[in-house]
């Protein structure tokens, strides 16, 4: 069964019912069902037209559902609408439907989780790891989100800075998580910046281009987690890495900073050094104080507590560190960085433990381990 194929395929099939006048919730459970049953059927029998076959369930699922619900408005004339055999259109409403689910409607945290679940594949699990909530109050989120836009018209426009926002959290997760959705995303970033003229869409293409050039890096064959400062920058695609920097220049020449085009100022000086030692972390401090500036974000402080960390000593980043919330995700791995940068291997392995305990990942969970485990053999050595 190949479950990229049903991943991609379901924004599509999904942008059909709604357009023939399916409202957006009942629509989504529909195109469940249909992939609940492409994985039953397809294994033994593979269809020819992969999308025409999940438009035809998908819609047949829609049916049924409407048939039992007699309140439902315009019944009769939904069933006069079931679509032709034949192949289906071979045209891509993804980006479409990210708009559909940035409706003004919506607050745009709502609006992120629907995309996120509806669209972009993730489990309400992953999307309240995201958000930093319990799944319960997500999968209530997304609930909510979902009655808002049930009978919205199919090209109603939605936010641009919300869509940012979605692809930004989608291509995050194909980067780090269980899902690989990384590509999906900077495909449709591409088809936005091509159709809004605008510095943040191009900082956020800019800003995927150059962590998507360092991917092959980050994992060693083992599976393990690679940090930045030890991957091999030989496997880091230059051409990627060329054409983001050069997106962001002219981004940045418009002078109409954005968060987006600060970050990928950052990934670019990483980028630029030949080895971690040359890395300009004066200059990367600078610019994560632009993006505190830009978005008061907890996680940019704390990140900016490790540039600080590296541009002015372990102990300028821990008195940065203190400033911050402890329960901030990974605000025990970063006290367990500095920690070994000033010294104290011992209060370094017991926070990488506490770390890995509570890693949102298993490679990540592992890699801390190995942190620890590493600090312990030296102690004792």
């Amino acid at each position: 069964m190949n479950e990229a194929l049903l991943r991609s395929l379901s924004p599509n099939v999904l942008a059909v019912l709604v357009r023939r006048g399916a409202d957006f919730a009942a629509a989504e459970d529909a195109v469940q069902d249909a992939l609940v049953e492409a994985v039953r059927v397809w294994p033994a029998d593979p269809p020819r037209d992969a999308k025409g076959w999940l438009i035809t369930v998908a819609w047949r699922k829609f049916l049924d559902a409407t048939r039992a619900d007699t309140a439902r408005r315009r019944r009769e004339d939904i069933l006069d609408e079931e679509p032709p055999p034949g192949p289906a259109p071979a045209e891509d409403d993804t980006l479409q439907l990210y708009f559909l689910c940035a409706h003004p409607a919506l607050t745009p945290s709502s609006a992120v989780a629907l995309t996120l679940r509806a669209v972009g594949g993730l489990t309400t699990r992953q999307i309240a790891q995201a958000y930093l909530v319990p799944e319960a109050t997500m999968a209530q989120r997304i609930s909510r989100a979902k009655r808002t836009v049930s009978g919205v018209r199919f090209d109603r426009p939605g936010d641009v800075a919300t869509v940012l926002r979605v692809l930004y959290l989608v291509f995050n997760e194909g980067y780090s998580g269980d899902v690989d959705l990384a590509a999906e995303a900077i495909r449709l970033t591409r088809q936005l910046a091509a159709q809004v003229d605008h510095p943040e869409v191009a900082g956020l293409l800019a800003l995927m281009l150059l962590h998507h050039a360092r991917r092959t890096a980050r994992t060693a064959p083992d599976g393990s987690l690679v940090p930045l400062a030890e991957q091999d920058r030989g496997r880091w695609d230059t051409r990627l890495i060329a054409e983001g920097v050069a997106i962001l220049q002219a981004a940045l020449a418009r002078d109409r900073l954005g968060a987006f085009q600060a970050q990928a100022a950052i990934a670019a000086l990483h980028a630029d050094a030949r080895v971690a030692e040359e890395t300009d972390w004066v200059q990367i401090v600078e610019w994560y104080d632009e993006l505190t500036r830009l978005t008061d974000s907890p996680v940019v402080r704390l990140n900016r507590a490790v540039a600080v960390g590296e541009a002015d000593g372990p102990r300028a980043g821990l008195a940065a560190l203190a400033e911050l919330d402890d329960s901030l995700p990974r605000h025990t791995a970063v006290a367990a960085y500095l920690h070994e940068r000033d010294g104290d291997l011992a209060t370094a392995a017991r926070l990488y433990a506490e770390a890995a305990h509570h890693a949102p990942n298993l490679p990540e969970r592992d890699h801390l381990t190995r942190q620890a485990a590493r600090l312990n053999a030296r102690r004792r050595g």
